[in-house]
């Protein structure tokens, strides 16, 4: 229902910055997701490509009662270098403007990424939450959700009413977090004073012993929801235990915890405290499992049953080009029969076989113009099929979601008979869709490469359990090899980097 009751506004940017790719520009946005104004409530109710979370809340919202959403501007871009200032100016004056025209508001939400920045803007969630509070003054609830992948500042928290961060790694519950920021904004509505409790520790694990499933951050993860206390029976209303994302590489990376508790500050500290401890005494155990690209090669040629290997080195989940050759040669090279691999960026290579054709071969060039981790491979290949690469995701993270590969290809490797799934925009192999798109049959095929760190665990667990996958390392942009980063901002000591970092409690504790 809308069109009476409390007026939302609604805003959000989506952007994973890594701080050692190419800065995002606004036409990597407009590729995902850049809508403003009415149009989001529209999208927000149907099928979409805008983040998940919106969808959520404004369910949630819808079945609480009559309400008037204000949507203001949401943009989001495949998670890469920091925004180019002018794309970051633009959005908030974009959300200042709106914001004012919008008139008086009853309540704000906010569906960021969390581990955002821009050109010269390190702590952008600080900046935008102290805007939209500039605008709205101290007694508006301003509540955001954030992937769990976030960074966050002491900054950001002390703008907004709450924080609530996914619980899922691979992510499938946006919906379900928005959902609950949409439930603690109606209880500021009816009075509920909200207050907050943040720490930073320095641990910065690699980003795949985060799993949610089973090890120790699913261990924080469970902590952390059985701690919140629905109204009525208890002060803890939200504990959000973020990960983080160390290839941002600011003064603000690290695991965190922030509690939101119903009035009540002494009960969210002792209760952030507790966890935050917990989560300090394990951080041994947040230990990188991986393989290196011989020992896949191997593991492949002597394969007895399907196997799944993910390119962790180079997902461009998390900022990575999607396009380093490491696996690719190695399997090309040894004829290992049977290899499927995607997806592999090259709009170069896409736009080819599009111009040749189903059937015909072509001199394959992987990254003619070779960058970071990103060496020249060739191969004589012939063109299997075409798509424009346009699809609606079925499974995990993209389940119900508009997604676009740009221009995309199946081809096939003529000396191994490799085939190998080309894109034009940079995406993750987190989705079965991208592979159903392009005619194949995921059941039957003996060997899988995915260019993804988590998120095909979610998409593509139906067709490989567990131990049936394998991470691989390999140079690349998201090594779980940190050792390998040069980072510059990153303060230090810093577990694990620095064996004997030390952490001190807050001085309230």
């Amino acid at each position: 229902m809308s069109g009476s009751g409390p007026r939302v506004a609604i805003l959000g940017f989506h952007l994973e910055a890594n701080a050692f790719a190419p800065p995002s520009e606004k036409a990597d946005f407009l590729a995902q997701c850049w809508e403003e104004g009415e149009v989001i409530s529209e999208l927000a109710r149907g099928i979409s490509h805008l983040p998940a979370e919106l969808p959520g809340f404004y369910a949630r919202m819808d079945d609480l009662g009559p309400w008037t959403p204000l949507p203001l501007i949401v943009v989001a871009a495949p998670p890469g270098g920091p925004a180019a200032a002018g794309v970051w100016r633009e959005f908030l004056a974009q959300v200042e403007s709106r914001l004012r025209a919008a008139g008086p508001v009853d309540g704000v939400y906010i569906a960021n990424h969390g581990a955002s920045s821009a050109v010269g803007v390190d702590d952008t969630e600080a900046q935008l939450a102290g805007l939209i509070r500039s605008v709205v003054g101290p007694g508006v609830p301003v509540i955001a959700t954030h992937d769990l992948h976030c960074n966050v500042s002491g900054e950001t928290v002390a703008k907004l009413d709450a924080l609530v961060s996914y619980r899922t790694n691979p992510h499938v519950d946006q919906r379900e977090r928005a959902a609950d920021a949409a439930d603690l904004l109606h209880e500021a509505f009816a009075g509920e004073r909200l207050v907050t409790a943040h720490i930073r520790l320095p641990i910065t694990p690699p980003s795949i012993a985060l799993s949610t499933h089973s090890g120790p951050y699913a261990d924080v993860v469970k902590r952390a929801a059985e701690m919140i206390q629905a109204k009525g029976q208890g002060p803890i209303a939200m504990v959000s235990a973020a990960a983080g994302f160390v290839f941002a590489d600011l003064p603000k990376c690290g695991m965190t915890v922030t509690v939101t508790a119903r009035g009540d500050l002494a009960a969210a500290r002792r209760a952030a405290l507790d966890l935050a401890r917990e989560i300090w005494k394990d951080r041994r155990r947040y230990i990188a499992n991986t393989i290196d690209v011989a020992k896949a090669v191997e593991l492949a040629a002597n394969a007895e049953q399907p196997l799944l290997f993910a390119d962790v080195a180079d997902n461009p989940g998390g900022g990575g080009g999607g396009n380093t050759t490491w696996l690719l040669e190695a399997f090309d090279r040894a004829r290992i029969p049977g290899v499927t691999l995607g997806v592999f960026v090259s709009p170069e290579v896409a736009a080819q076989a599009h111009r040749l054709g189903v059937g015909k071969e072509f001199q394959a060039v992987f990254n003619a113009q070779p960058g970071d981790y990103a060496r020249r491979y060739e191969a004589r290949a012939r063109v299997l099929r075409l798509s424009d690469g346009n699809g609606v995701g079925r499974r995990g993270i993209l389940r119900g979601r508009k997604f676009s590969l740009g221009a995309s290809a199946l081809i096939e490797l003529c000396d191994s008979g490799m085939q190998v799934v080309v894109g034009s925009l940079r995406r993750q192999l987190a989705e079965p869709v991208m592979l159903e798109m392009h005619g194949l049959d995921i059941s039957r095929l003996r060997i899988l490469i995915v260019k993804s760190r988590g998120h095909y665990r979610a998409g593509f667990d139906e067709f490989f359990p567990n131990e049936r996958i394998h991470d691989v390392d390999s140079p690349g942009l998201t090594t779980p090899s940190l050792s390998q980063i040069d980072f510059k901002r990153l303060p230090r000591p810093f577990w694990p980097l620095d064996p004997d970092t030390v952490w001190t409690e807050p001085e309230w504790a």
